[in-house]
């Protein structure tokens, strides 16, 4: 896909004029990246920051004994790193392609001093981060209040969209256990019981979406304390 083409489609970039977005093409390189490549790792200097052209990136974090936690999956159009490029300049997680992928690449220099020249760039940022604030917010408020079955329904509510009733997981099951903060074998009971119960049809990769009414219900309701 062409550069312009992928930033158009940008939330981070969305609301810039034609002109800043040919200032923006001017100074991003395409590059492809392969499944299980290192892009970088958590607290690396910052080089610069990423869109997702094609494919998909997973945003993870390890802990003192190995284990893979999962912040965030990234979608064609979805940005990655952009925060690193101020502060303290340090990449806060390891990112990794899940597949075979495009990136788009803005150095860090060359885009600061783009910032410099056009403030208005500048100020679509702002708003794009902050969307970005309030999705890692509800993720936290998920992982405190939700019980892995709630977690589970709003993922795949999320994912369905306002129409769509059939969905195909981006990710594999185990993947997608620790973007949902739990193990693989409690989010198989979790399935099967959804299944059970006829909110869900799980074959494979492929959920349809039984009883959308009560999937919703479920993705509203809170941890009992």
């Amino acid at each position: 896909m062409e550069p312009r083409a992928v930033l158009k489609k940008c939330p981070l970039f969305s609301g810039v004029t034609d002109e800043d977005l040919e200032r923006l093409v001017s100074v991003t390189k395409l590059r492809d990246v392969e499944k299980g490549e290192l892009l970088f790792s958590e607290g690396e200097t910052a080089q610069g920051f990423f869109v997702v052209a094609d494919g998909a990136i997973k945003i993870f974090k390890l802990s003192p004994e190995g284990k893979e936690r999962i912040l965030h999956i990234v979608q064609p159009g979805g940005t990655f790193a952009e925060a690193a490029i101020f502060g303290n300049g340090l990449y806060p997680a390891h990112a990794e392609p899940l597949q075979k992928s495009q990136v788009l690449f803005f150095a860090k220099k060359e885009f600061l001093l783009l910032l410099h020249q056009h403030a208005q760039i500048a100020i679509n940022m702002i708003g794009g981060l902050s969307r970005f604030l309030r999705q890692f917010a509800v993720q936290i408020e998920e992982l405190t209040f939700k019980d892995v079955p709630a977690r589970l329904a709003c993922y795949l509510l999320e994912l369905a969209g306002d129409e769509q009733r059939v969905i195909n997981l981006p990710i594999s099951k185990t993947q997608l256990a620790s973007r949902l903060g739990t193990v693989s074998e409690t989010l198989s009971r979790t399935f099967r019981k959804l299944s059970e119960e006829a909110l869900l049809q799980v074959e494979g990769k492929v959920i349809t979406i039984l009883d959308r009414d009560r999937l919703e219900d479920l993705a509203a309701s809170y941890k009992d304390y």
